[in-house]
């Protein structure tokens, strides 16, 4: 599943490419889809990369493949249409994690767990807004949820497999606001993209340590990190 950006720029590009043939440049690409920097851009084309929906042709400037579209063109689920691009109306895929029934978790009526609300994927690789499904829930046993507000998410990148996190995993998070050094937490930057990452703080700044050596650290100001949420456990379907 992409996240609303990832299927704006997708889209865009597909389009540009059936009208004229040549792919869209990076700053056209940053007004299309209304962001500040380039930056924004470089990651999304990354993420569109890594999941197979296009790729960059060797030795040749400006130049992308649209590999495949989504099943469902606009697969995101609330609306709010991007004015950016004529035609194309994506929906809104929030980075923020509201709890469901004034914040508690469910009791299960089958084995004396809990259901916990599953708001989508988070990335453990290139940041990705998160995808909030509050529809989905995701049985966990009591003893993983002890005290405190949880929710769940399911991984979506091989960024923290050091670790023993895995694409496709389900990870339960304890809501928090703050966390301590070396922690693996939900960030979400810029009030907009949301990762899974381990938090460093390095004097004002902020380090988003991946457990793969893929994987670069990122370093934030303090004011461009949220801290959403710790890890306190781990769900694996074989």
């Amino acid at each position: 599943m992409l996240t609303r950006k990832q299927h704006e720029l997708l889209m865009f590009i597909h389009k540009r490419l059936e009208e004229g043939g040549v792919s869209p440049s990076f700053d056209e690409m940053k007004e299309a889809l209304n962001l500040k920097s380039k930056s924004g851009i470089h990651r999304l084309i990354t993420a569109l990369e890594e999941r197979g929906f296009i790729r960059r042709l060797p030795h040749r400037a400006r130049a992308l493949e649209v590999l495949k579209l989504p099943e469902v063109a606009g697969a995101a689920t609330a609306a709010e249409p991007s004015p950016a691009i004529r035609g194309f109306a994506p929906n809104v895929i929030p980075g923020n994690f509201p709890m469901r029934s004034g914040g508690r978790e469910q009791p299960s009526d089958s084995d004396g767990g809990f259901e916990l609300p599953l708001y989508g994927r988070i990335a453990a690789g290139t940041a990705i807004e998160a995808i909030s499904d509050p529809t989905s829930t995701v049985s966990v046993p009591l003893s993983m949820v002890a005290g405190g507000e949880h929710y769940a998410l399911e991984i979506a990148g091989d960024s923290m497999i050091e670790d023993g996190i895995f694409d496709g995993d389900t990870v339960i998070i304890r809501r928090c606001d703050t966390a301590e050094n070396g922690s693996i937490v939900v960030a979400l930057i810029d009030e907009r993209e949301a990762t899974l990452k381990r938090l460093r703080r390095k004097g004002n700044s902020v380090a988003l340590e991946p457990a793969n050596a893929a994987y670069k650290i990122q370093i934030f100001g303090p004011d461009r990190v949220r801290i959403q949420g710790r890890l306190v456990g781990l769900i694996r379907n074989y």
